[in-house]
């Protein structure tokens, strides 16, 4: 499981925060890789279908989202719709597959590029998500144009496990500081819809102490 989480924190982001870079909004992703930049929106939600997107996850996946909503309407949506790119992403991963509608119509550019290397990596590895996997400590500002807006969180996955595809083993671990990571999620508008946001950076700092 150590292979998972090493697998899966390291597409777009690094272990420490030292960048000095936590006032910035835009461009939040600080990894190696360059994010694909798609030159259309993702036209996978329709535009009169607000709920036509699946984000449901197997019975024994739990995402749990602990914060607050906050009080400005636009940070609101794009906390919900953090929280749905990450249930995007899992959906991808129980499907085993980059081509879910979730996955495109929650995600964007470097968010899109993030998705696909995480529900690749479990693929890879034969295996899928079990467990409950707890996000808190939320905060959300905006840009000063109001078109995106920094989602940053912890996330707890001590008792989030991979399991094997083939052979259904649940591959545990012991409680550590690994299982400790703090998110910074930059959600832009849909051109074209006011009330969808789509991730279009991620940065993640692994072996986060302040999320302990």
């Amino acid at each position: 499981m150590t292979t998972v989480a090493a697998l899966l924190l390291t597409a777009c982001g690094s272990g420490d925060d030292k960048s000095g870079d936590n006032d910035k909004i835009a461009g939040a992703c600080h990894g190696t890789e360059t994010p694909r930049e798609p030159t259309e929106p993702s036209p996978n939600l329709a535009e009169d279908e607000p709920d036509s997107v699946d984000v449901s996850l197997p019975s024994d996946v739990d995402l749990v989202f602990d914060w607050d909503e906050p009080e400005d309407e636009n940070e609101a949506a794009a906390m919900a719709d953090a929280a749905n790119y990450l249930r995007a992403i899992y959906c991808g991963v129980a499907k085993r597959t980059t081509k879910d509608a979730a996955v495109t119509a929650y995600s964007t550019g470097g968010g899109l590029h993030y998705a696909d290397t995480q529900i690749n990596a479990w693929i890879d590895g034969g295996w899928t998500a079990t467990g409950t996997l707890r996000h808190y400590n939320a905060t959300s500002r905006s840009a000063p144009n109001g078109k995106s807006v920094e989602v940053a969180f912890c996330a707890d996955s001590g008792t989030f496990y991979g399991r094997e595809f083939k052979t259904k083993k649940v591959l545990r671990t012991k409680p550590s500081i690994e299982d400790f990571d703090y998110f910074k999620i930059v959600m832009v508008k849909f051109p074209t819809r006011t009330d969808l946001w789509q991730a279009s950076r991620v940065f993640v700092e692994t072996k986060a102490a302040k999320c302990r």
